[in-house]
C-alpha cells in the first residue's frame, strides 16, 4: 500500500527545491556561457530571462503542483488533468516523468564521474600529470575498456554504485531521505563552493604566463561587451541557461510543490529557491572555474577552450599546482561540491516516476524506488557503453534541452490561458507570506508564454549559426544544430549508412600520412580548407585502407574497406530508446485512466 508522503520542515523542502535547481550546470555551463556570449553583458539578458520567464515559470510550476496535489496527484499526467480534463493534457503530462528518467540516466553518469575523481583526489593520481595528462586520463576513464584505478569495468561500477545510492536515498522518502539529503548536500555544496570561490578571486597573478592572473578572468566574465546584446544569440543562450539552471520544464518542480499542505506558502519559498540558485550561479559559479583556469592558463587558452569538459579535464591539473595537501583538499572539495550538485537534483528527478507509482498503481515507496533505479540503468548504460559515440550528446539534446521547451510552453500556455489566469493568481498567492507583485500577472499571460513560444520557433528553426541579423539581412539558411536540423542528421554529410562495407572520407584533401601498429590503421588528410586542417582517422587493422599517401581524396571517398557501425546508428538508436520511453510511460498512463475511469462507475 502506498504511503502518504509530505515534507517535514519548511527549511527542507526549500533545500530540497533549491537543490533540484543548483545543478552542474551552475559550476560548469554557466561561466562557460558567459564566456562565449559577452562576458558581464551575458548577465543583462541572463537577469532580465530570470525576471520574466524564470521567475513566472517557478511559480507558475509551484501553482500547478500545489493544484495537483489538493486532488492527491504527485505527477504532472494527471496533475494536467485536473486543470483541463481533455485528455491531451495527460500525455503532455507525460514529458515530466519522461524528461526525469531520460535525463537521470545520464546525469548519474556525470555524478559518478564525480565520485570516482573524489577518489582519485585522495589518492593524488593527478599529482605530477600535466595539462594534457589529466585530459587524456578523462579520455581512458570513459573508456569502458581501460581502467584507472585496477577495477574492472571502472566507468560502470562507480555508474552502479552512484545510481543505487540514489535509490537507496529515494526509498527513504521525501522527509526520511530527499530531504535529509538536501540538508547535508546544500551546506556542504555552499561551503566548498565559497572556499573554492575565495581561492579563484584570490590566485592573482601566478606569472606562467603573460595574462596568467586570476583577476584577468574575473574581468573578463564581469566586464560587459554591450554590442553583444543587439544579439539575438546571446539572449537565447541567456533563456537556454534560466532553463537548466532552474530546472524548468521538467516536472520535478511541480511534483515536489504537490506535497506541500495546501495553506503553505508557495510564492516566498518559490523565491527563496530561485534566488538562492542564482547565488550559487552567479557569485560562486563564476568565481571557480574560469579565474581559476586564467590563473595558470591564461585568458587565450581559456577562450579556446573553455568548455563542460574543464571540470574533470583541467580543474585537476590547477589543484596540483596548490601542493599534495591543498591540492588534495581542493579536488575533494570541488568533486564533491559537483557530486552534491549532481545527486540534489537527480533524486528530485525519481520523485514524479515514485509519485506516480504510488498514485496510479499503489506502489509502496521502496518498490517505486527500486523500479525507477532498474528503468534508468537499463536507459543509461547505453550512455556509458556508447559515450564516445555520441549516445550522452543525443540523450542531453533531446531529452534535456528539447523537451524542457516543449514541456515549459506548453504548461504555461495551460496555467495562463485555459485554467485562467485568475484561478492560477489565486493558488499563488493563497497562504503566501509575501505579497505577490500584481505586475506579474500580464507577464504570466502575455511575455512568459510569447517569450517561450518564441524560444520554441527559435530553437525549431535556429538560422546558420545562430545569426538572425545575417538571416533577416542576408538570407535564411538552417542551422544544423536547429531541432529540424537535428532530427534529419543536417550535420552528417558522409556515412549516413547504419552499417556499410565502406567508411567515407568527412573531408576533402591529401592522404599525408599512413601507417598501422598491432591494432589499427592511421590514415592522416591535409583538408583542403581555409586552415588547411589535418585529420586523423583511425580503424582496426582488420579494415583494409583504400587510400595510398599522396592519393587526393573528396568528401565521401572510401578511405577503409570492411565492416563498419557508423555513429549516425548510435544516434539513431539513442532516439528510438528515448521515443520507447516515452510511449511505454504513456502506455502506463493510459493504464492508469482506465484503473480511474473503472474505479468512478
Amino acid at each position: 500500500m502506498a504511503e502518504r508522503e509530505q515534507w517535514g520542515t519548511r527549511i527542507g523542502l526549500v533545500l530540497a527545491m533549491a537543490g533540484n535547481a543548483v545543478g552542474l550546470g551552475n559550476f560548469l555551463r554557466f561561466p562557460v556561457q558567459a564566456v562565449q556570449n559577452g562576458g558581464g553583458a551575458f548577465i543583462i539578458p541572463y537577469l532580465v530571462c530570470f525576471l520574466l520567464m524564470g521567475i513566472p515559470l517557478l511559480w507558475i510550476e509551484w501553482s500547478i503542483g500545489r493544484f495537483g496535489g489538493r486532488s492527491n496527484n504527485h505527477s504532472t499526467p494527471f496533475i494536467l488533468d485536473s486543470m483541463d480534463k481533455r485528455r491531451l493534457w495527460k500525455y503532455i503530462g507525460v514529458f515530466g516523468i519522461f524528461t526525469n528518467i531520460a535525463v537521470a540516466a545520464y546525469y548519474c553518469y556525470i555524478e559518478s564521474w564525480a565520485m570516482s575523481y573524489i577518489l582519485h583526489s585522495i589518492i593524488q593520481t593527478f599529482s605530477g600529470m600535466s595539462q594534457e595528462q589529466v585530459a587524456v586520463f578523462f579520455t581512458q576513464y570513459v573508456d569502458i575498456g581501460y581502467s584507472t584505478t585496477g577495477i574492472p569495468f571502472e566507468a560502470i561500477v562507480f555508474y552502479v554504485i552512484c545510481l543505487a545510492l540514489n535509490t537507496y536515498i529515494l526509498s527513504k522518502g521525501l522527509s526520511g531521505g530527499v530531504e535529509k539529503a538536501a540538508k547535508i548536500g546544500m551546506p556542504l555544496l555552499i561551503l566548498f563552493g565559497i572556499l573554492l570561490s575565495i581561492k579563484g578571486i584570490t590566485l592573482g597573478d601566478t606569472g606562467l604566463c603573460k595574462d596568467c592572473n586570476s583577476h584577468i578572468g574575473l574581468n573578463f566574465l564581469w566586464n560587459p561587451q554591450f554590442d553583444k546584446l543587439t544579439d539575438l544569440k546571446v539572449w537565447f543562450a541567456a533563456a537556454g541557461q534560466i532553463f537548466f539552471t532552474l530546472s524548468l520544464g521538467m516536472g520535478t518542480i511541480q511534483c515536489y510543490a504537490s506535497y506541500v499542505r495546501p495553506k503553505d506558502d508557495i510564492a516566498l519559498n518559490a523565491m527563496s529557491a530561485g534566488w538562492m540558485n542564482g547565488f550559487v550561479e552567479i557569485v560562486l559559479g563564476a568565481s571557480i572555474v574560469i579565474p581559476i583556469s586564467v590563473g595558470y592558463l591564461g585568458l587565450d587558452w581559456v577562450k579556446e577552450n573553455a568548455g563542460f569538459a574543464m571540470a574533470f579535464q583541467t580543474m585537476p591539473y590547477l589543484f596540483t599546482q596548490w601542493g599534495a595537501f591543498l591540492g588534495t583538499f581542493a579536488g575533494v572539495m570541488w568533486f564533491g561540491l559537483l557530486f552534491f550538485a549532481g545527486i540534489t537534483s537527480s533524486l528530485a528527478m525519481g520523485t514524479p516516476w515514485m509519485g506516480f507509482l504510488q498514485d496510479e498503481f499503489k506502489w509502496g515507496r521502496r518498490s517505486s524506488a527500486f523500479t525507477f533505479g532498474l528503468i534508468t540503468l537499463i536507459m543509461g548504460l547505453p550512455t556509458v557503453f556508447f559515450f564516445q559515440e555520441g549516445f550522452f550528446d543525443e540523450y542531453d539534446y533531446w531529452a534535456g534541452t528539447a523537451s524542457l521547451v516543449i514541456f515549459a510552453t506548453l504548461e504555461t500556455i495551460l496555467f495562463a490561458w485555459i485554467f485562467g489566469i485568475n484561478k492560477g493568481w489565486k493558488e499563488l498567492v493563497q497562504g503566501s507570506d509575501m505579497k505577490v507583485p500584481n505586475f506579474f500577472k500580464p507577464i504570466m499571460v502575455f511575455i512568459t508564454p510569447i517569450f517561450l513560444i518564441i524560444i520554441l520557433i527559435g530553437t525549431l528553426i535556429t538560422p546558420k549559426g545562430g545569426d538572425w541579423g545575417k538571416a533577416f539581412s542576408e538570407g535564411y539558411e538552417l542551422d544544423h544544430g536547429s531541432l529540424i536540423g537535428k532530427l534529419l542528421h543536417a550535420d552528417i554529410e558522409v556515412n549516413r549508412a547504419w552499417f556499410s562495407s565502406n567508411f567515407e572520407s568527412p573531408v576533402e584533401g591529401n592522404v599525408t600520412e599512413l601507417h598501422s601498429d598491432n591494432e589499427f590503421h592511421y590514415l592522416t588528410i591535409s583538408a583542403s580548407d581555409i586552415e588547411q586542417t589535418p585529420h586523423t582517422y583511425s580503424k582496426p587493422i582488420k579494415n583494409e585502407p583504400s587510400v595510398a599517401i599522396g592519393d587526393h581524396v573528396k568528401k565521401g571517398d572510401a578511405l577503409f574497406k570492411g565492416n563498419f557501425i557508423n555513429p549516425i546508428f548510435y544516434l539513431d538508436l539513442a532516439r528510438l530508446m528515448l521515443l520507447g520511453l516515452y510511449v511505454f510511460i504513456c502506455i502506463l498512463v493510459y493504464k492508469a485512466y482506465l484503473n480511474r475511469k473503472k474505479a468512478r462507475l
